[in-house]
């Protein structure tokens, strides 16, 4: 059985503008991120 990440869901970053895409960690919260990283988050 192998796993493709073909088709994740993508944001747009509210700081540095590049598109990320959904990661494990965010699964409970995915409607909240906004940032790619903690850095932009802290940038802001």
């Amino acid at each position: 059985m192998t796993h493709h990440k073909l088709h994740l869901p993508q944001k747009i970053c509210a700081c540095c503008g590049l598109a990320f895409s959904w990661r494990k960690k965010w699964q409970k919260n995915w409607p909240e991120v906004k940032y790619c990283s903690e850095r932009c988050r802290r940038k802001k």
